[in-house]
């Protein structure tokens, strides 16, 4: 089943199309690879879906629902996160608080709640907690649940990115480039986490221009260029398709 759909999206800024008549399905379960070069369109594209920019036409659906126009945060509770290639983390607010914040749909949210529904909220908040330390167990972070963001380096701050967003129990994440700025060590820990995740049942939309971690992570790839669809197959037929290989070597850009 597709459990996100994009239908001929088009994208234009003032006269140039960002994104031009773009499709792509994915299906549940899965890790898709979305790559090509510098300027093809991939951060638009995820804008689009993520809700940060509205399409110009064309439509997205998500399990099924229709959802090409409702914000970012509507996406998130519908159970779509993303994260970003730089992650900006509260960086005063200790893990931990970076992490309850991302919690959605909490009780004691409405005021009267926290005098009228004091056990129920008491009990939530034990509950985020205790799911936000597990998620910073599973990203090697919870040894720095009490210290403040800023001290991560810039692949910590990737891990806590991928942790923070599994606090809304997505059924779809974005990941815009996780590999970039990361150490070979702990890329290798974020490729275990994200494979980790898919187990679970999360599936995965990838832009990463790391193409061996795309490779290693993802069974197809979505090829762009120039703001349309170039390519689209397994690893090893992306890898020897001429045409992908003159977007990358010829210099194809939007």
């Amino acid at each position: 089943m597709a459990v996100l759909e994009a239908r001929n999206l088009t994208k234009r800024f003032g006269g140039i199309a960002a994104v031009s008549d773009m499709s792509l399905s994915v299906t549940e379960g899965e890790i898709l690879g979305l790559i090509g070069p510098n300027g093809a369109g991939k951060t638009t594209m995820f804008d689009l879906l993520a809700g940060s920019v509205r399409p110009s036409s064309g439509s997205i659906h998500l399990m099924g629902a229709e959802i090409t126009g409702q914000p970012a945060h509507q996406r998130l509770s519908a159970g779509m996160g993303r994260t970003f290639q730089i992650p900006r983390p509260f960086p005063e607010l200790t893990l931990l608080e970076n992490m309850l914040l991302a919690r959605q749909a909490q009780t004691g949210e409405r005021f009267w709640a926290n005098f009228t529904s004091f056990a129920r909220v008491a009990a939530e908040e034990r509950a985020a907690k205790e799911k936000a330390l597990s998620l910073l167990d599973l990203v090697a972070l919870r040894r720095l649940a009490d210290d403040p963001a800023r001290v991560l380096s810039g692949g910590q701050r990737k891990l806590l990115e991928l942790a923070r967003v599994m606090m809304a129990d997505p059924k779809v994440i974005l990941l815009d480039e996780p590999a970039a700025g990361v150490n070979p060590a702990l890329l290798e820990v974020l490729i275990a986490r994200i494979r980790e995740i898919n187990a679970s049942g999360v599936t995965f939309v990838l832009i990463e221009h790391n193409i061996d971690m795309v490779s290693r992570l993802c069974n197809r790839i979505v090829v762009m260029a120039q703001g349309a669809l170039l390519f689209e197959g397994k690893p090893d037929e992306v890898s020897r398709e001429p045409r992908v290989i003159e977007a990358y070597l010829g210099g194809a850009a939007a």
